[in-house]
Parts: C-alpha cells; sequence; structure tokens
C-alpha cells in the first residue's frame, strides 16, 4: 500500500472519547453473542493506537487475545505501552501487534479468529483493499464488526448556505487519488455491505454519530479546521470563499454558538 495516509497518535488520542460515545453498543453485543464458546481471539484492523480495543474488550467475554493489525508500528506500540483493558469478566486481555498492509491480508492472517473488527477503516481504503479484507474474512468465517465508517452527511449548527458546498468538496476529497490509490471515502460501507451480501452474508448496520460541541470543544475545532482544509485542497477556487466561511465559523466557536454532527455507520456481519 503506497503512500499511505499518515494519522497522528495524537489525533486518535483526541477523537477516542468521542469514538467511545458513538460506536453502537447494540451491535457490539450482537456481536458479543455470536462468538461461541472461549477463548477468543479478535483480529483490530487498521487498529491505530488500540482504541478499539480499548472500547469492545470489556464488552465481551473472556479470556481474550487481541491481535492489532496496522501498518504503522509507532501507532500499535502505544496500544502495548498502555493499560491493558479488561474483559467483561475482569480478566485483563493480551495483546500482540501485526505490521502489514492490508491488500495483502488473507485468511491466513486471521487464523483462528473468533471476530474482525475495524474502526474508521474503510474510507482509506481502496476498492482492491477492501476486496481482500473481505474475502479473508469470509474465509474465516467469523463475525465481523467494522464501527465509524463516514456515510459524508455532516450538519452544522446554526446552518450556513455554504456547508453544503464544502461538505461536497470534501468528500469528494476523500474519494481522491493517493499515490496511485483511489480511495473509497464514503462509499466504502456500501461497497462492504454489498460484498457480504453477494456472499450470503447477514448484515446490521446502525447510525452512530459524533456530536461535536457537547464534549470536547478542542475536537470540534480541529475537525472543522481539518475538514475545512480538506475541502480546500479539492477545490481551490473555494479560497476566497473558504476564508470568510472559516472566519465566520471561527467567530460562532468562539461564542460557543457552533456545533456539528458527524455521521458515521457501523456494521456487523455474519455468516
Amino acid at each position: 500500500m503506497s503512500e499511505i495516509i499518515a494519522v497522528s497518535s495524537d489525533w486518535l488520542a483526541l477523537r477516542e472519547a468521542e469514538d467511545s460515545r458513538a460506536r453502537s453498543r447494540e451491535l457490539a453485543y450482537a456481536a458479543s453473542r455470536r462468538l461461541g464458546s472461549g477463548p477468543f481471539v479478535v483480529h483490530d484492523l487498521g487498529s491505530g493506537t488500540g482504541s478499539m480495543m480499548r472500547w469492545l474488550a470489556p464488552l465481551l467475554p473472556g479470556p481474550q487475545a487481541w491481535v492489532l493489525h496496522d501498518w504503522n508500528p509507532d501507532l500499535t506500540e502505544h496500544a502495548t505501552n498502555g493499560v491493558v483493558p479488561l474483559d467483561r469478566d475482569g480478566r485483563p486481555v493480551s495483546v500482540r501487534t501485526r505490521t502489514g498492509e492490508l491488500e495483502r491480508l488473507d485468511a491466513g492472517a486471521l487464523a483462528g479468529a473468533s471476530l474482525v473488527t475495524a474502526s474508521a477503516l474503510l474510507d482509506v481504503l481502496t476498492t482492491r483493499e477492501l476486496r481482500a479484507v473481505i474475502r479473508a474474512c469470509l474465509a474465516v468465517g467469523c463475525p465481523v464488526l467494522l464501527s465509524l465508517s463516514v456515510t459524508g452527511e455532516v450538519r452544522l449548527d446554526p446552518p450556513d448556505p455554504p456547508d453544503e458546498v464544502f461538505a461536497a468538496s470534501f468528500n469528494e476529497h476523500q474519494q481522491r487519488l493517493v499515490g496511485g490509490r483511489r480511495l473509497l471515502g464514503p462509499a466504502g460501507v456500501g461497497r462492504a455491505e454489498r460484498l457480504f451480501r453477494e456472499a450470503g452474508w447477514s448484515i446490521r448496520t446502525a447510525d452512530t454519530r459524533w456530536r461535536l460541541g457537547d464534549h470536547d470543544p478542542v475536537l470540534l475545532e480541529q475537525w472543522f479546521d481539518g475538514w475545512v482544509d480538506a475541502a480546500l485542497e479539492h477545490r481551490a477556487d473555494l479560497r476566497d470563499e473558504g476564508a470568510a466561511y472559516r472566519a465566520l465559523r471561527s467567530e460562532q466557536f468562539r461564542r460557543g454558538e457552533l456545533s456539528a454532527v458527524v455521521v458515521h455507520t457501523d456494521l456487523l456481519a455474519w455468516p
């Protein structure tokens, strides 16, 4: 996977609490009911610093062994150096890591999996990488829980006419070419659902939403700046309008008048 999009550990740490509030516990419990008897092995794809493990492990029975897959060993090092989460029964989980590119993922890499998970991953994959991931999951035949896949829907309050223009530009940016790789962006979760259904698997989905401004104003500020930056990177012709738009929203933020909802989809698939 050439020129993989870099994600900082600081950004992952900043968003972790909101991720935890947003993810669907209903689908997590549904996944738990399909695990059978332990011990359990959970493979987390694109694991980053291990936020999915920290959120999900306490909701699942044990004993649990987690295998964290990521291309960036610096991120997985954060996961293994922190406090080890406990399973639902109060026992510490075991953790090991694997570094590699997801387009090369195969059933052998997931051998023995009781559950496969991922969080905020599908939008940064290509069609080829997504197909590799789905093929490996189908071959292993265990439940798959994919959380926080962006849908492209964003709602800012108070609304402003340029919102739709910047949202459209941002969504197009999410499907850009990166080092010859065409990202799936908001189309990723729909593609994944279709591939699982074509294989005859059952699917459950849930809308999961960041509600920015309710808890952490720093996250709202950094998300908005990154959202606008990406939109302007995709459409340079919006720069003049973008300056005025950013100034308006920044003033609303300083007065505590700005909030945003960022819509995601969580998906549970099983054979």
